[in-house]
């Protein structure tokens, strides 16, 4: 039944991050991927205002308390489910991934590395830049410039109304090879970039184990048909660890009623997919 509701809530979460309210709402951080520069988004970019403030430390008095807020809260509450529920870019890797019913399948490790894009491009480095007295749009390297979101959301939008007004292509032709990489990755990958890449979704991630939305496993239902496995598209093994750092919460998993959506403390259940089988 959750199956069926998911691209209709997806669907309905677009109006949300579409919203035409202008930029006003720039200031206030989304909890999903989502790039500010597109001319319909409504919220600031999480990802691009984190990076933003990186550049600017130690400076005390900028330090983003509203987005951190915002993160902590959206972890603490539901952990990755807003990648598999609400995000537009997630969304649209589903939409691409119809197309072929064949998919690679990628070792649970390589979500590892969206740590290392999380602390290397959106912490570390523009933070030397910054030190160097480099602003962070005048980086020559940063998570920014190497967003397919970006790419898609504004990128090719501005770079088409400039072609249109006689002024050439702007977007650099790197950032669309990127952009295409991901959208033919998404076809034959389940959600390569959120898997990957998106440091986002491994910070909400990390909240998984301890969020007040959890999956939990009743060891008594389980008939161990696998089921649950073979329908995760992430290939977490559920029966071991349901509330794993690489789930995305998509809860295709939850049909055969061993696990079950449950809300509250994760150690209040005795049967809860935290603990080890």
């Amino acid at each position: 039944m959750l199956k069926g509701f998911r691209p209709w809530v997806q669907t309905a979460f677009l109006a949300v991050w579409l919203a035409p309210v202008g930029r006003w709402l720039h200031g206030v951080p989304a909890c999903v991927f989502h790039c500010y520069a597109c001319p319909l988004s409504a919220f600031g970019c999480p990802v691009g205002l984190a990076a933003n403030y990186a550049a600017t430390l130690p400076t005390w008095n900028t330090v983003p308390w509203m987005l951190l807020g915002v993160l902590v809260l959206t972890g603490g509450l539901a952990g990755s489910l807003v990648c598999g529920w609400s995000c537009p870019f997630g969304f649209l890797q589903d939409l691409l991934g119809r197309i072929s019913r064949r998919k690679i399948q990628l070792p649970g490790w390589v979500g590892n590395l969206r740590y290392l894009v999380l602390i290397g491009l959106v912490l570390w480095l523009p933070w030397y830049w910054g030190r160097q007295g480099i602003l962070f749009d005048d980086q020559v390297i940063s998570i920014c410039r190497l967003c397919p979101a970006g790419a898609l959301e504004s990128g090719l939008y501005y770079s088409v109304k400039s072609v249109l007004a006689g002024q050439g292509w702007i977007m650099s032709w790197y950032k669309l090879f990127i952009l295409g990489l991901f959208l033919i990755g998404a076809v034959f990958v389940h959600r390569p970039w959120c898997r990957i890449f998106c440091p986002l979704g491994g910070f909400l991630a990390l909240f998984n184990r301890f969020s007040l939305f959890h999956l939990r496993f009743d060891r008594d239902a389980c008939v161990e048909c696998n089921l649950c496995q073979g329908r995760c598209p992430a290939g977490v093994k559920l029966d071991l660890k349901a509330n794993a750092s690489n789930c995305i919460r998509c809860l295709e998993c939850a049909t055969c009623g061993a696990l079950v959506p449950s809300v509250g403390r994760p150690e209040a259940h005795p049967t809860s997919g935290s603990t080890e089988r």
